[in-house]
């Protein structure tokens, strides 16, 4: 396996219901876990994320849901309408419906398909297209 080179490590409540989602909602797979630390290294496409219970071991404030203010994790999978159709399946709200963005860089123009929603400790996922 080829490590990313930034791969964000995410302090959730409660280590199964974070892995249940990612793995059986969005289909991640599970590279590896450590059972004793409850962290969990998961995979989709490319993309990368690691998961910890909070343990005080990273800490460096009080958490307060939803986690992760103020930023937002992008994805960009193979078949968004698809991974959109499936979090709509399992019944969960997303925090933006799927749409066509544009987004100026520069001289030119980036048009994109997106959605966005919250996980179960609120940290916000963008997946794109």
């Amino acid at each position: 396996m080829k490590y990313n080179s930034l791969i964000p490590e995410l302090t959730v409540k409660d280590i199964d219901k974070t892995k249940e989602f990612y793995v059986k909602v969005l289909q991640f797979k599970v590279e590896y876990e450590r059972f004793e630390d409850r962290f969990v290294f998961l995979s989709y496409e490319g993309n990368q994320m690691m998961f910890e219970q909070d343990n005080d071991n990273w800490s460096v404030g009080r958490l307060e849901y939803p986690y992760g203010r103020g930023v937002n994790f992008e994805m960009t999978v193979s078949d968004v309408e698809s991974l959109y159709k499936r979090v709509l399946d399992y019944g969960i709200k997303p925090f933006r419906d799927l749409k066509v963005s544009h987004y100026r860089n520069g001289d030119e123009t980036i048009v994109q398909k997106e959605f966005l929603i919250q996980d179960p400790d609120g940290y916000l996922l963008r997946f794109t297209d």
